[in-house]
């Protein structure tokens, strides 16, 4: 475990407030608000699919749906910012905005084939 100087510093029993606490991995591919709707929605399906089957089936499979709509919604914006960013470059240049976008590119990718 490594020393942690700015939680060392607090008096004892104080937790870090949330803006302080650090976040691990990249940002989300949906905003959280969106996230939490249909995880509300999948797990109603759950929890009600020992009095309805097949209803929670289809609220199970509309969920789906929409998580993947906004997930191809989300891509495909994100995917026209970093066009954009990069596509005004001089073709020529080695830019720290083009090795930026590259890496952007390669994180998002490998994040879908990690799915």
């Amino acid at each position: 475990m490594m020393y942690d100087q700015t939680r060392a510093q607090q008096p004892a029993g104080q937790a870090p407030r949330p803006a302080e606490r650090r976040t691990p991995g990249p940002e989300p591919l949906l905003p959280s608000a969106e996230r939490d709707k249909i995880l509300v929605r999948l797990r109603h399906a759950l929890n009600t699919f020992a009095d309805t089957p097949r209803e929670a089936l289809e609220e199970a499979e509309s969920a789906y749906d929409e998580a993947t709509a906004q997930l191809v919604n989300a891509l495909a914006e994100r995917r026209g910012l970093l066009r954009a960013g990069w596509e005004e470059q001089d073709p020529g240049s080695q830019s720290d905005e083009l090795r930026h976008a590259l890496r952007q590119y390669r994180e998002i990718t490998q994040r879908l084939l990690q799915l």
